[in-house]
């Protein structure tokens, strides 16, 4: 049997796309604008031993198999495959096997060269910088060219359709700071500061005297160059430290904006506990993260290709559990909104600016790596499209002792 016979009983013979097969046989619609290209047997040895996601992810980022054409109609028309395939009888896949090298197939290959494995305990401190190391500390200069100007990876807010990534990551900045209510002179604690763009924005534009702190040193060292070129050095502060360490208390506001996924269900109560602890009274809190659109599925998958290629021990928990967390804490939860529609914006973007810059960023992180973020960053956009995941901010407050919240009667923002 070959390759594209293979291709067709698995998908049917009136795919969409085209099959190339490294024993050059072919299948599929000729000419078609998407075309998949299996390059060696050991994407087939990739496709045994961990059928599904992990598998075709570790077979593309090896290179063994190729997509030629847009990763993101490529995923969306290989979910929609997927249905046929699953009516493919048992019988039939087995004799495939046979064909294709039975027993060889089931043989262990080395999976890509970065796929992690974080050893000691989840979530503890020296993991968590390990983890956050992985994804984060890849290259400055990569990130540049993905992220644009802004260095800001984390959901952007467009005030209109065909706003600018830069327009829509300034707005963000400013709807949090706005949510916050902002003014000069508060003092601001923003967790998971990333290359400091929250920190920075609430200096420049509203006089405030921001501290961000992140796990990862080449953000650090990337933020704090950006706070002395923009002459912010006695407002803004950057640190390359555990959230857990910060010290100082009694802040007017903190801002969370892309940590809680790193956190841990099981830390959840002491994480929002400790941002409770932080604020002074009247102070509020505005958490932003990725979430789950419902409490049934695990929050943690240790198996899949996002937890071992992209973000190791990361947990997506539902938007439920995290204001009963909060609200157990004792936050006063005034406002919830959901922004995945303004996330897959974002990835498209960052995905075009990718392509843009594909032959610099592979001469700069590696293939792999530049496959790596290609596939993930696709198939993101796919799930906040699909409503897989989702985007929320929550805004709360400490009430004071006599409980009063010091909240507008009506949003400002």
């Amino acid at each position: 049997m070959r390759l594209a016979e293979a291709f067709e009983q698995l998908v049917g013979p009136d795919s969409p796309v085209e099959f190339v097969g490294y024993d050059s046989s072919r299948a599929g619609a000729p000419g078609a604008d998407l075309r998949i290209e299996v390059r060696s047997p050991r994407a087939l040895q990739y496709l045994v031993r961990a059928p599904g996601e992990l598998g075709l992810a570790r077979a593309y980022v090896a290179g063994d198999l190729e997509v030629h054409g847009d990763m993101h109609d490529a995923l969306s028309r290989l979910m929609g495959m997927s249905g046929t395939f699953s009516q493919v009888p048992t019988r039939r896949l087995l004799r495939m096997l046979r064909e294709f090298g039975g027993v060889k197939l089931l043989r262990r290959v080395p999976p890509p060269d970065n796929e992690v494995r974080l050893s000691g305990r989840r979530h503890s401190k020296l993991r968590d910088e390990a983890a956050i190391s992985h994804h984060y500390d890849v290259s400055n200069t990569f990130y540049e060219w993905v992220l644009g100007p802004s260095m800001t990876y984390t959901c952007a807010v467009y005030p209109e359709p065909d706003a600018t990534l830069e327009t829509a990551q300034w707005t963000k900045y400013e709807l949090v700071a706005r949510k916050l209510d902002l003014k000069p002179g508060m003092r601001l604690l923003d967790v998971g500061c990333g290359w400091g763009g929250m920190v920075r924005h609430a200096a420049k534009a509203h006089g405030v005297k921001a501290l961000g702190v992140t796990l990862s040193g080449k953000q650090a060292e990337w933020a704090q160059k950006a706070i002395a070129e923009d002459g912010l050095q006695d407002l803004a502060e950057v640190r390359h430290c555990d959230y857990r360490d910060v010290a100082e208390s009694d802040f007017d506001v903190v801002s969370s904006i892309g940590l809680t996924e790193h956190v841990g269900k099981d830390n959840l109560p002491a994480y929002f506990q400790f941002l409770y602890e932080k604020l002074a009274p009247q102070g509020r809190l505005l958490n932003h993260c990725i979430t789950r659109p419902n409490g049934e599925e695990p929050a943690y998958h240790s198996k899949g290709f996002i937890n071992r290629y992209v973000f190791p021990d990361g947990e997506l928990e539902s938007i439920g559990h995290l204001v009963s967390v909060m609200h157990d804490i004792g936050f006063d939860v005034r406002h919830e909104e959901n922004l995945r529609e303004h996330y897959a914006k974002t990835l498209t973007a960052w995905c075009e600016n990718l392509e843009e810059h594909w032959d610099e960023a592979v001469a700069e992180v590696g293939a792999q790596t530049a496959r790596v973020w290609r596939l993930y960053m696709a198939g993101s956009r796919l799930g906040f499209d699909r409503n897989w995941i989702q985007l929320h901010q929550v805004l709360a407050a400490k009430p004071d002792e006599n409980g009063c919240a010091s909240m507008p009667l009506r949003p400002t923002w």
